[in-house]
Order: structure tokens, then C-alpha cells, then sequence
């Protein structure tokens, strides 16, 4: 019983795996691939990937102590995800951690750009930038503004819990 509690998971850490793999799956919707024309490449759905937890970090910012815990899960979560991927594809233990670096340094860019850009004639740009000019900017950067909306309507006492919607695509 003793050691039982002494490791359990914490709840922030098991709501942060959660809504990873909600945004993960969000991100494979074939939709973004098709009416949108995201790329089907590794860049493109590292794009949706990233999206998608920027999203679900922006809903957490301003919550309190246990949303900044479950938003630092939510990013644990994504980077283990990231470095797994790496590794499933072959990549080396010494070039993983530079990989890793470059990663965590667009991730951080892109959370700084899409914070930066809050209506849909601001995000087209940063979308064209990062996810590429054969996506469908526009489409993108609308998604993403009802996407904000939507999960700010959500409870945070449930995303605090590890549940997340997304609208439709």
C-alpha cells in the first residue's frame, strides 16, 4: 500500500498523457490531410502535433498551479512522444539529443507565433510559414480560431482531468 502511493502516478502527469494522445489523435485526422492539404510528410504532421499541444497549453496558461503541472505533463508527454518516434525511425543515441534540441526550439517558436497571431487574418501567415504554401492557410487558421474557442468553452476542472474535444475540421 505504502509503495503503491509512494508511485502512483500524479493525476497531472496522467491528465498531460491524456490529452497528448487526444491531441495526437486529433492530429491524424485525415481531414487536415485532404480538405486542408497539410502535407502527409513528417514535417507536416509534426506540424499538427505541435498544433495541437499549443492549443491545449494555451487553454492551461493562466489556470493556476495544477495547470501549469498538467501543462508541463501535456509537454513531457509530447516530447517522449517526439524522441520515441525518433527512435522507432532509427535515429542514433547521439544524434536523438540534437534532433530533440531543434525540436524543442520550434516548438517554442511556434508557441510564440501562434500566440502572437490571435484571428484568423493574423494566423494564414504564421500557418504558410510553418505547415507550408501548399496547405490550405486560410482553412488552417480558421480551424485553429474555432479550435480556441471551442476548448475555451471547456471546463477547466475536466481538461484539468485529462479531457479535451476538438471542433469539427
Amino acid at each position: 500500500m505504502l509503495l503503491e502511493r509512494l508511485f502512483k502516478p500524479r493525476p497531472a502527469r496522467l491528465a498531460g498523457e491524456s490529452l497528448y494522445a487526444q491531441a495526437a489523435a486529433q492530429a491524424r485526422q485525415a481531414g487536415f490531410y485532404t480538405a486542408l492539404r497539410v502535407p502527409d510528410t513528417r514535417e507536416g504532421r509534426f506540424e499538427l502535433y505541435s498544433l495541437h499541444v499549443i492549443l491545449l497549453v494555451e487553454r492551461l496558461k493562466g489556470e493556476g498551479a495544477g495547470a501549469a503541472e498538467t501543462s508541463q505533463a501535456l509537454f513531457d508527454a509530447y516530447i517522449r512522444g517526439l524522441d520515441d518516434a525518433f527512435r522507432e525511425i532509427g535515429a542514433g543515441d547521439m544524434s536523438v539529443g540534437k534532433k530533440m534540441k531543434k525540436l524543442g526550439e520550434a516548438f517554442y517558436g511556434r508557441l510564440r507565433a501562434y500566440g502572437e497571431a490571435r484571428d484568423a487574418a493574423a494566423l494564414a501567415p504564421v500557418v504558410a510559414r510553418t505547415v507550408g504554401e501548399e496547405a490550405d492557410a486560410a482553412g488552417l487558421a480558421a480551424y485553429i480560431v474555432a479550435a480556441r474557442e471551442h476548448l475555451a468553452a471547456l471546463p477547466v476542472e475536466g481538461v484539468l482531468e485529462g479531457h479535451a474535444s476538438w471542433p469539427k475540421i
